[in-house]
This record gives C-alpha cells, sequence and structure tokens, in this order.
C-alpha cells in the first residue's frame, strides 16, 4: 500500500515541486500523474503512470494507444484517454504554431519533433508537404498522400500543383515508415531526386526529405543528398 501523495514531503509531491521547480524538473511519471490526477485502490497516481510507461514501453508510445489498449488497464477509463491525447494533441500544434511564426532556419529541431510526433507511429503510411514562403515559416502542412502499413504511391504533378497554389517558395516533405526503420529505399531516394530537379524548374526549392518512424529520424538534407544536377 503506497502512501498518499499528499503524505509525502511537499517537493516530492509533484503539483509542489512543478510549482518550486518548473515543469522539466519533473519526471515523465511525475507529469503523467498530474494528469492523472489520482490513482487506483493501493496505488497512487504516480505509481499508477510509471505502471503506464513501463506497459507501454515509452511516453511516445502511451501517448498514441488507443482507447482500447489504454482501457485495459485497471483504473484507465475513456475519460483518462481523453485527457491523455487533448494534452498530445495541444503539443502537436503547438510544434505547428511554432513553425508558422518564425523561419525554420531559426529552430530546425522544431520540424523533427513536429513530423515524429504527428506521424512517427501511424499505423500507416502517409505522404506531408510542409510549404513554406519566401522567410521560410510554414504555409500549412498537408497530408497529401496517404496508403498502406507499408507503402503510398506519390504523385510529383500533385505536389508541384500544390505548391504553386500556395505561392510556396520552399518545400519540406517527409513520409512515416511504420515498420519502425527510418532508412530510405531506393524508391525513396529516386523520389527525392525528381521532386527537387521537378521543384526546381518552377523555382521552388526543395529543402529537405525527412523519414520519421516511432524509433527514427532521417534528413536527406543531413545526409546530404540535397544537391543534385539538372
Amino acid at each position: 500500500m503506497h502512501a498518499p501523495i499528499t503524505a509525502w514531503p511537499l517537493m516530492e509531491q509533484p503539483r509542489e515541486k512543478l510549482r518550486a521547480l518548473g515543469a522539466a524538473a519533473l519526471t515523465d511519471a511525475e507529469l503523467l500523474a498530474i494528469f492523472l490526477r489520482v490513482g487506483v485502490k493501493g496505488k497512487t497516481a504516480v505509481a499508477l503512470a510509471k505502471d503506464l510507461l513501463h506497459h507501454f514501453g515509452s511516453l511516445p508510445r502511451l501517448l498514441s494507444c488507443t482507447p482500447e489498449e489504454l482501457t485495459q488497464i485497471h483504473g484507465m477509463g475513456i475519460s483518462k484517454w481523453s485527457q491523455i491525447q487533448a494534452a498530445h494533441e495541444l503539443v502537436k500544434r503547438s510544434l505547428e504554431e511554432k513553425l508558422s511564426e518564425d523561419s525554420i532556419l531559426s529552430s530546425p529541431g522544431y520540424v523533427r519533433e513536429f513530423l515524429q510526433a504527428k506521424y512517427g507511429r501511424l499505423p500507416h503510411e502517409v505522404f506531408i508537404c510542409l510549404y513554406l514562403d519566401s522567410r521560410l515559416r510554414l504555409i500549412e502542412c498537408q497530408e497529401l498522400f496517404r496508403g498502406s502499413n507499408n507503402r503510398t504511391a506519390v504523385y510529383p504533378r500533385e505536389i508541384l500543383k500544390e505548391a504553386l497554389s500556395r505561392n510556396a517558395s520552399a518545400l519540406i516533405v517527409a513520409h512515416n515508415h511504420p515498420s519502425g526503420s527510418s532508412e530510405p529505399s531506393e524508391a525513396d531516394l529516386e523520389l527525392t531526386q525528381l521532386l527537387y530537379k521537378a521543384l526546381q524548374l518552377v523555382d521552388i526549392s526543395l529543402l529537405d526529405h525527412c523519414i520519421v518512424s516511432s524509433s527514427g529520424f532521417y534528413s536527406f538534407s543531413d545526409e546530404g543528398h540535397m544537391k543534385y544536377d539538372l
């Protein structure tokens, strides 16, 4: 039997610790416990949070779980799942808003964080376009193509049409690998080269092609694959 959190030393209580030291000082379990608010019989909210993290293996996996997966656990109902999903969605929206306010060059890490948070754990493959203005701020993030669990048909002509319709000056494209591997295939390399050259013809820069998965991230730009001769 765990002692109730209110009986803990003040600076070990998650809410009091957050007030005194800020959210960054809390562990994943302590932050999650604040959302859960209460535990279950025999377990504090912190103990329950630790059990959840252990059950799902990681915080990202917990955040992307289905209601069926969460409600199988004692004490977890649809309202708890809704609370967790709402928090996750706020994070994704905050990252997307940041990209629309500042040049991606001022916060390159946000692109990776946003793509992984939003698409890294999808069970099916999607192809995403991030349209950027002349100051490299996000105009719109569009899910342009959707496929199966291992393949998506991508049409460069459609990408050009959508980019031109938004008066985009630059583009970042991305897709996810539900398999968990973020390594590019030969088809990914060929598509990147084709898009790069096609967009150059209409004076739009392809800045990067990113691959995201549940456990990794690959940037064609970082790996030196974004220089092609016409």
